[in-house]
């Protein structure tokens, strides 16, 4: 017997915390009748004499309990590191073979860097060489060897079996030893980046290598190294999920049943801020104090909220972290597995994994990798035709003019880390002309450099309205130029920081990465101490000890500003590449990136919308051209993907595939009905098909394609019947043909009504979630811009002002608040962008009629930045139809009609026509010409219109399309 109690919270109060985190789980509500009382407000911690108490009846059960806890124990060793053993070549030690592999490395390296005819060779030559055995000696003292080569073995299997490796990330790319083992792909010595950034040896920790990966091939190199090292010591590392401070407001506001609005006022008021909490929200925000005053409601949520904000919530798997154990994890960790015994993981977290003492590598997954790996590939592909030598992505000239000059443009759409409407305002001011700007645009879109005004003295500096100074006008050191000069005397970089120290005062690089970190951290005394050691050691190298302060205070104001340059240099690589391909080879880039997002339909709509911009052909799917993914043909044109079709999926484009390889181009939709698996390829799939224009090359209409698909199927299941019965037909095939010219296998559907344009593009629409040949605003986009002059692409977030937009509602949704009433949530479409609309209860009841899908709509409202989905949402203060706008602001209907178009009773039709078209505000006008002249008359009052759509298409039918126009005042 032995006396436990099933603890479930600390403290009996905590009894309905508990409730509401259980209601969180399971999705319900608190006074849900139907859901399972499962738990009691008994299941606290108990005291020692509150456990007496209970069991004085039994003592022996308190004895059992003591004595099982007694005979527990274990005893852990943590903060040392346990590093697999990588295997080395007989007759060599580790750190042999380690120097030996690394001076093979540069020796490859420099072959490509420098130029032996070049007068400096042998001195940057010497320059490589004693910077590599520095860094191979500070290695093998700091015991990390091993840890070096395991990462070099998986980059280099992976690049040797394709699958794309980033540059570098992180401090790691400061390493020239990393780069000679082509664990990273960044000159380190090139572009200043520091080997002490990434390992001190004044301060040992593990080296840390965060490494980038192809996303789509990424687990291969996990496999990989489960393989080499063993299942039983690979293994991922799990994530605890917590309840963040604007996230357990929403949910805690649901199970207490309180309304959807005073739920999202409250989560709004709490500051967008990474490291936000609840109480330092309360502290900062003043409205937040006195919303919570005045409603008892809200006061409610925000004291469920404090006790659970910060409790797991849920676990997951690390992005990338992996680690490797020297034996079976077991004797590190303990695992944990999910319900299916599926989706193994290391039960200790990133940090507690460490101190158990597994080493972790980081195996990242990034999109811009697989959209580069796939743009070379139709690149290359091209280039072979051509017969051109493929293209080294990782050979690009860094000057190249005309990736620079798309930078200047700010057309940075899909370029990496640069596309954002912030970041693309950013590169309108600095205009980027060199590699090092690139570098200084990763570190300067940030909200300390934004906010304090060194991205302003950046610009100024660059363009020659600010002086130059290193770091400032009134205090600077000549010796701090070549430091300072690539960001215009600007201290960007943490790695700046260090070299001023040591270049100015005489720190180590190590001694000056713990000034970095100290300052950093803003201790009062370790400041003190370090100005003091700063200031003698400036003095000792003859700078005066004043001025030696004023620059070490100005290094300390923008070291919390400062940021990693090896990080920031590697990304800006990417960045470039990305903008290099989309200078060169536009087409394949953006049909790349494009298939990145292949079910992302709002990526997909701004692609799009680029596409157009940047003059490129896109083509619907094909299902003669078309592949899985988007794909360019010989015409240099992009081919919508056959897989962003809804209702089509991987298993149908495969069979389609396969046919079309076996037997050739399809002939028509008889053709491809006899040729594909009916089981696979079923009438649904091919439905999709035609509605999102695949078959269009075919040269057939969509509507009549539609009204022959019946006969098509039933001609190919009998063909497919015969067939599998190995009966001949005595009049020939079953399946007809167009393959010998004279045959029109349409005929009977051609007589059918045609579908309209709106038809055509509603099959778009719903096949591809956009409108591809088209867009139902196209039409009024002209007008709308007098209504709502910004496109919502081109937005920015202003939650005071008043904005208008207007677009085409493409989705709907509605839900209840707490007290009963209706709030929509519309998404917004205007073919350049799409954005989520809120309109609250009292919006909606009297707009509702506008609201529907499919309609055309200008919002008034304001526009603020969306913490969930990261882009920009609208809350709607007032909605109006097209027609509302044309009659609040049109001035006149203009009507130009000639001589020859009048017959005897146009007079009579124009009266019937404008008393049918509904009593409205818009004066009609007449302009009449004949060739002596042209005379103007406006009606009177009673011939004022409503400037309705159908009055305005049967005057353009009846006088033609520029005989028609609104005018607007």
């Amino acid at each position: 017997m032995v006396a436990t109690n099933d603890v479930r919270f600390l403290d009996a109060s905590e009894f309905e915390a508990h409730e509401a985190r259980v209601c969180i789980r399971e999705g319900r509500t608190l006074d849900d009748p139907r859901r399972a009382r499962l738990y009691t407000d008994e299941q606290y911690l108990r005291s020692p004499a509150e456990m007496a108490e209970l069991f004085a009846d039994i003592p022996e059960a308190l004895a059992n309990t003591v004595e099982i806890a007694r005979r527990c124990g274990l005893v852990l060793e943590l903060g040392k590191p346990y590093l697999p053993d990588y295997p080395v070549p007989a007759g060599l030690s580790m750190d042999e073979y380690f120097r030996k592999l690394s001076h093979e490395g540069l020796e490859q390296r420099l072959q490509v860097l420098l130029d032996p005819a070049a007068g400096d060779f042998s001195a940057r030559q010497a320059e490589y060489r004693a910077r590599l055995d520095f860094e191979l000696d500070t290695i093998i003292q700091m015991g990390f060897p091993g840890y070096f080569l395991i990462v070099m073995d998986f980059i280099r299997w992976a690049k040797q079996h394709d699958i794309p490796v980033g540059p570098g990330r992180g401090s790691g790319a400061g390493s020239l030893v990393a780069y000679a083992l082509s664990i990273t792909d960044l000159d380190p010595i090139e572009y200043d980046l520091l080997f002490e950034r990434f390992l001190n040896p004044e301060r040992v920790s593990m080296p840390d290598f965060d490494v980038d990966f192809c996303m789509e091939k990424r687990d291969r190199v996990i496999d990989y190294v489960a393989d080499t090292y063993g299942r039983e010591a690979v293994s991922q590392i799990i994530t605890f999920g917590t309840m963040a401070a604007k996230a357990v407001v929403r949910d805690v506001a649901r199970v207490q049943g309180k309304s959807y609005g005073l739920a999202d006022k409250l989560s709004k008021m709490i500051p967008f801020e990474v490291g936000m909490t609840l109480e330092k929200a309360l502290e900062q925000e003043e409205p937040l104090q006195e919303f919570l005053r005045d409603d008892p409601q809200a006061q409610e949520i925000w004291d469920m909220a404090v006790q659970l904000e910060g409790i797991t919530r849920n676990v997951g798997k690390h992005a990338g972290g992996v680690v490797i154990a020297p034996s079976k994890l077991t004797d590190f960790s303990p695992l944990y597995c999910d319900e299916t015994g599926g989706g193994l993981v290391t039960q200790y977290d990133k940090g507690d994994v460490e101190d158990a003492g597994l080493v972790k590598f980081d195996f990242l997954g990034l999109r811009t990798l697989t959209i580069i790996d796939w743009a070379v590939k139709m690149i290359n592909d091209m280039r072979r035709e051509q017969g051109e030598q493929p293209l080294d992505i990782a050979q690009l000239p860094l000057d190249d003019a005309a990736s620079f000059a798309l930078l200047q443009s700010a057309e940075t759409t899909a370029v990496f880390q640069l596309e954002s409407r912030g970041m693309k305002d950013l590169i309108k001011r600095l205009r980027p002309d060199c590699f090092e700007d690139i570098i200084a645009l990763v570190a300067l879109f940030r909200p300390g450099p934004l906010q304090s005004g060194m991205v302003d003295n950046f610009i100024n500096r660059k363009h020659g309205r600010e002086k130059i100074s290193y770091p400032d006008a009134q205090w600077q050191h000549e010796s701090l130029q070549p430091i300072l000069e690539p960001t215009y005397g600007i201290i960007l970089y943490q790695e700046q920081v260090m070299q001023i120290a040591q270049e100015l005062a005489g720190y180590t690089l190590g001694g000056a990465d713990m000034l970095r970190r100290a300052m950093g951290k803003k201790k009062p005394e370790e400041m003190a101490k370090q100005r003091a050691v700063f200031e003698e050691g400036a003095r000792s190298r003859g700078v005066d000890g004043e001025l030696a302060i004023k620059i070490f205070d100005l290094v300390e104001k923008f070291a919390g500003y400062g940021f990693n340059k090896s990080h920031s240099a590697a990304y800006a690589l990417v960045s470039y590449q990305t903008a290099w391909l989309k200078a060169h080879y536009p087409a394949p880039f953006m049909a790349a990136v494009m298939s990145s997002e292949l079910q992302n339909t709002d990526k997909i709509v701004v692609f799009v919308e680029e596409c157009r911009a940047m003059k490129l052909t896109l083509k619907l799917p094909d299902v003669n051209e078309g592949q899985y993914m988007f794909t360019v043909n010989t015409r240099n044109e992009i081919i919508y993907g056959l897989g962003a079709i809804k209702g089509l999926g991987e298993g149908p484009i495969e069979n389609i595939l396969a046919a079309r390889n076996d037997g050739g181009p399809f002939l028509d939709l008889f053709d491809f009905c006899a040729r594909t698996d009916p089981r696979k390829v079923n009438r649904r799939a091919i439905e999709a098909m035609v509605r999102a224009g695949a078959f269009d090359s075919l040269g057939v209409e969509r509507w009549v394609l539609m009204a022959g698909m019946d006969d098509a199927l039933k001609a190919a299941e009998q063909s497919a019947s015969n067939r599998d019965s190995g009966m001949a037909d005595l009049f020939g095939e079953v399946v007809p043909s167009q393959a010998n010219g004279d045959v029109d296998v349409y005929a009977p559907f051609r007589q059918l009504r045609p579908w309209s344009d709106k038809q055509r593009l509603a099959g778009e629409k719903d096949t591809l979630g956009l409108y591809v040949t088209g867009h139902p605003i196209d039409e009024y986009e002209q007008e709308l811009r007098k209504f709502a002059p910004v496109r919502i692409a081109e937005l920015r977030a202003d939650k005071q002002g008043t904005q208008f937009i207007a677009g085409l509602i493409v989705a709907t949704r509605t839900m209840k608040t707490k007290r009963g009433d209706t709030m929509a949530i519309l998404q917004l479409d205007d073919r350049s962008a799409r954005i989520e609309v809120t309109v609250y209860a009292d919006t909606y009841t009297e707009h509702r009629e506008l609201l529907g899908k499919d309609n055309i709509v200008i919002v008034e409202g304001s526009v603020s930045h969306d913490d969930y989905s990261g882009g920009l949402a609208v809350r709607a203060r007032g909605v109006r139809s097209l027609l509302q706008a044309r009659q609040d602001h049109a001035a006149e209907l203009t009507i130009e009609v000639d001589r020859e178009q009048l017959d005897t009773d146009w007079a009579d039709w124009l009266e019937r026509l404008l008393a049918g078209a509904g009593r409205g505000s818009c004066p009609v006008a007449l302009i009449y010409r004949q060739p002596g002249g042209q005379g103007r008359v406006r009606l009177g009052e009673r011939w004022q219109v409503q400037p309705s759509d159908e009055l305005l298409q049967e005057l353009r039918e009846r006088v033609g399309a520029g005989g028609v126009a609104l005018q607007y005042s």
